[in-house]
């Protein structure tokens, strides 16, 4: 790892899985880029950084709605689940606890909080789409912990690590070369 690579990992929020639906087919990811985006206490928004090579990615996009969860330190179980395939591969959300929110979205459980959310804005980062959301629902898990990378990094049992590494370093070449590639996007919403 280069050492501004190392320096970025300083600005990480916590470890959050992204879950979204389109049509009959739900899925889920992890990523480390969810932050709130607004200081209104009556307009609460988040923002999420989805790489575009993501199966999560495209169904955002299209249905216009995600929930942002961030992980408990408890359920590692949850990132090998939605971090270690792809969603094209299959069903990733097959093993997990979850429920129906009220946006009709995937909420897992017993994560630290969650917020139901619908993008009310995009911006194409070259690799990656940032989705601004407009939070709809929101809750927590009384008593939990938020995940973070370090805790993440530290706790991955030996057999994750070397399949982590090699997803990072597969993303991150994917993510070098769609780097220079952004276009403008104007957000229409869902018509």
């Amino acid at each position: 790892m280069n050492e501004t690579y190392e320096l970025l990992r300083t600005l990480t929020t916590p470890i959050v899985a992204i879950t979204s639906k389109l049509g009959d087919k739900s899925n889920g990811m992890i990523a480390n880029s969810g932050m709130r985006a607004s200081l209104s206490d009556v307009k609460p928004r988040v923002s999420v950084y989805v790489h575009k090579f993501n199966f999560t990615h495209d169904m955002i996009f299209e249905s216009g709605r995600f929930v942002l969860h961030v992980l408990d330190a408890s359920q590692m179980h949850v990132v090998t689940s939605l971090g270690f395939r792809s969603g094209r591969d299959g069903d990733k959300l097959g093993d997990l606890e979850f429920e129906i929110g009220k946006t009709g979205l995937p909420v897992l459980s017993g994560c630290f909080c969650h917020f139901e959310c619908r993008v009310v804005n995009v911006m194409d980062t070259g690799g990656s789409t940032l989705f601004l959301g407009a939070v709809e629902h929101a809750g927590d898990t009384p008593g939990r912990t938020p995940l973070t990378p370090e805790h993440l990094r530290d706790a991955m049992p030996e057999e994750y690590r070397k399949l982590y590494l090699t997803n990072l370093s597969k993303a991150q070449a994917e993510a070098t070369e769609m780097a220079d590639s952004m276009r403008a996007v104007v957000w229409r919403g869902l018509e």
